[in-house]
């Protein structure tokens, strides 16, 4: 593998980056794929990365697909190779198991297959019609699920877009971040056309999430270039400002009410805001130094609920007050909250540490938690959103190449 993408991306799949850098690689054991493994992997992944990690068969053929997706250079034969290599000698290790809490609500799941291997689905998102639709990140594609016959049609994108936040617009268009291709796309779901808006600046290579705000304005944040962004459908011009806090990673958005734009910081114990007409930026400082935000809610009364991934928490701002409260995630410390949502002023959200994932429902009246296993293990649930009717979630499982629809009871 090589070049920027698969350097930057494919051990975010791989789930290796917590693992402890090696100075010297480690040897791996013999059998038909080691070579392979030593000269097409190696190009992003230390080796004692790799035979640090451990997942099912299933798992490391989707994960191996989603290399090839991303640049590996493997033949058809050779992927078959790797992934029976990979899955003998690194099976699955145990890892945190969830907390089941149980409640009065209850919860059932349809989950999809998605067509093209190594899709890594990203992004959910919900039609004006109430159907699903999601951003399959590695392969390039905006998928389509009906879920009434459960077929899914796939529109291909260019090459290296990477399509990663995925919304439905007012003029009935898919709206999408290319964050491998740096520009916002456009896609007319009755023709298949394409329109890109390209980032004004070079630095802006990872456009990451975006909303739409109550005048048709795109609000959107851009991870690794530390900047927020603005963009005018009417006449495609783009502002761009950058976080004041180096290295903050700005992620996941919401606007509230007013339309103002709210951004949590993952690289950050902060949440920032961005004032609609100067785009100045304000941050929020989170009580604890290692609160990592990984996305954000919002609930009728404009207050921010953010999942703290970096301690297993969480976590409620009032931006009028400026207060916090947290509240630990069942799972525990490890369990990494990402996903989050909410309907009806209850919150949902995904805790991705846990083997299987766990889908976590709380209550700001009560302050009672309620959580469900994921049937098929979810593999990293990123993002989620709700039905339009309120009565049900969309899901997409990065890590196990699916789709789900959940409906609440």
């Amino acid at each position: 593998m090589s070049g920027r993408i698969p350097l930057l991306f494919s051990i975010a799949a791989l789930s290796l980056s917590a693992l402890p850098a090696q100075s010297q690689p480690s040897p791996l054991p013999d059998g038909p794929g080691k070579e392979t493994v030593e000269t097409a992997c190696t190009g992003c992944h230390q080796i004692g990365r790799i035979a640090g990690s451990g997942y099912k068969p299933a798992d490391w053929r989707n994960i191996v697909a989603m290399m090839v997706n991303v640049g590996a250079p493997l033949t058809p034969d050779q992927v078959a190779t790797v992934s029976d290599y990979l899955a003998k000698n690194f099976p699955e290790k145990p890892g945190p198991e969830p907390v089941l809490i149980p409640g009065p609500v209850k919860v059932s799941f349809r989950e999809w297959k998605v067509p093209t291997p190594g899709s890594r689905p990203h992004d959910p998102m919900i039609a004006a019609d109430g159907s699903l639709w999601y951003s399959g990140q590695f392969a390039n594609v905006i998928g389509h699920l009906d879920d009434k016959t459960g077929t899914i049609k796939e529109y291909k994108l260019s090459p290296q877009s990477g399509p990663h936040g995925i919304i439905w617009g007012p003029d009935n268009k898919v709206w999408y971040t290319a964050n491998f291709g740096a520009y916002i796309g456009r896609l007319n779901p009755a023709t298949g056309e394409v329109t890109k808006f390209p980032m004004p600046d070079p630095k802006a290579k990872d456009p990451h999430t975006l909303k739409f705000d109550q005048h048709g304005i795109i609000w959107f944040t851009v991870q690794g270039a530390n900047m927020v962004g603005r963009l005018d459908p009417n006449t495609g011009e783009v502002k761009l400002v950058t976080s004041p806090t180096p290295k903050s990673n700005p992620y996941g958005m919401v606007i509230n009410s007013k339309g103002v734009p709210f951004f949590d910081e993952f690289g950050a114990n902060k949440i920032g805001s961005v004032d609609p007409a100067t785009m100045q930026i304000r941050e929020y400082v989170l009580p604890h130094a290692q609160a990592r935000p990984r996305r954000i809610a919002i609930t009728s009364d404009d207050v921010i609920w953010y999942s703290d991934y970096g301690r297993g928490y969480l976590g409620r701002l009032d931006p009028t007050t400026s207060s916090v409260k947290e509240w630990p995630s069942p799972g525990g410390p490890n369990s990494r909250p990402y996903a989050i949502t909410m309907i009806n002023d209850v919150i949902w959200y995904a805790e991705t540490g846990v083997k299987p994932n766990t889908l976590v429902r709380f209550d700001p009246k009560t302050e009672k938690f309620q959580s469900w296993v994921i049937p098929s293990g979810g593999g990293v649930v990123r993002n989620m959103v709700p039905t339009n009717d309120g009565a049900g979630l969309a899901l997409a499982y990065s890590g196990v190449n699916g789709v789900a629809l959940v409906a609440i009871k």
